[in-house]
């Protein structure tokens, strides 16, 4: 049970993760198909008592397909023919999606448009309409 640090208020429990390995896809030689080199992780995102509720939300949102119907983040890591290499590599994408999960987006604000800008957009319109204006054949 060995907790793993994502910020400075939240970690999460090793044991909270699945890794199951499979083999790599593509082409090799005779190796790749003996080794299990592929690393699947699973991460229950929907009842992780590590994570806040909010989250856990925003986390969805960035897994997008990733997250199955049930809550669960699935992750995938063959780049690397070392099973050890895809390990720490899906981990750090983990830890790098709950981070970036825990950035509250700031709140839009929507302005109104100078009354200046307004103008100059106007006459930008009226100067461009009198151009194309000039370029027609002159009626008989």
């Amino acid at each position: 049970m060995v907790a793993i640090p994502i910020t400075r208020s939240i970690s999460i429990d090793s044991d909270e993760l699945v890794e199951t390995t499979t083999r790599s896809g593509g082409p090799g030689g005779q190796h790749v198909n003996t080794t299990d080199s592929a690393v699947i992780l699973r991460f229950d995102v929907a009842n992780s008592p590590s994570l806040p509720e909010a989250v856990k939300h925003r986390l969805a949102t960035i897994a997008g397909s990733r997250m199955t119907r049930d809550g669960a983040l699935v992750l995938r890591s063959e780049g690397s023919r070392s099973q050890l290499l895809n390990r720490q590599e899906v981990r750090e994408r983990l830890i790098a999606m709950i981070q970036q999960a825990t950035i509250v987006p700031k709140k839009r604000r929507p302005t109104k448009p100078t009354k200046a800008s307004q103008t100059r957009r106007v006459d930008a319109k009226v100067k461009r309409s009198t151009v194309k204006t000039n370029r027609r054949k002159p009626i008989d």
